[in-house]
């Protein structure tokens, strides 16, 4: 029984160490608060036909724009990563940046948002990064 009280005791230990090791928020500037960004990366190519520009404002309006109704902002970009084999794969993305509200399941909502592209434009994934930001509204 001592055993695994000590085992607990350090298990917990080791679990608030690795909590704290996360960078300190920054040190915003007068005027600007503390929140996060979110960037999700919504690749084209898919195994049916590439998605048209009315389709994925159509999943913007419907899909994003609910989840985070205080605005996004979408622009053109591109992806390129090594595939099999060692092929250079490369396709056109949209790029979607959001800053987060400071209170809400945000996490839940990106990954409802990656899951609900995934299943509409068969997508195998979608990249979410996520990062904290200074932010005057």
């Amino acid at each position: 029984m001592t055993r695994l009280a000590v085992l607990l005791v350090l298990t917990g230990a080791l679990v608030a160490g690795c909590q704290s090791m996360q960078p300190p928020a920054p040190a915003c500037p007068a005027g600007q608060e503390n929140l996060r960004t979110a960037q999700l990366f919504l690749g084209r190519k898919n195994v049916g036909p590439r998605a048209s520009e009315p389709d994925l404002q159509r999943f913007i309006d419907e899909e994003i724009t609910p989840r985070f109704p205080d605005g996004v902002t979408v622009v053109n970009g591109g992806a390129q990563w090594q595939g099999s084999e060692n092929v250079l794969m490369r396709e056109a993305a949209k790029v979607v940046h959001i800053v987060l509200p400071a209170k809400g399941d945000m996490n839940g909502k990106l990954d409802a948002v990656r899951k609900a592209y995934r299943t509409r434009f068969k997508q195998e994934s979608v990249l979410v990064v996520t990062q904290p930001a200074c932010v005057a509204l």
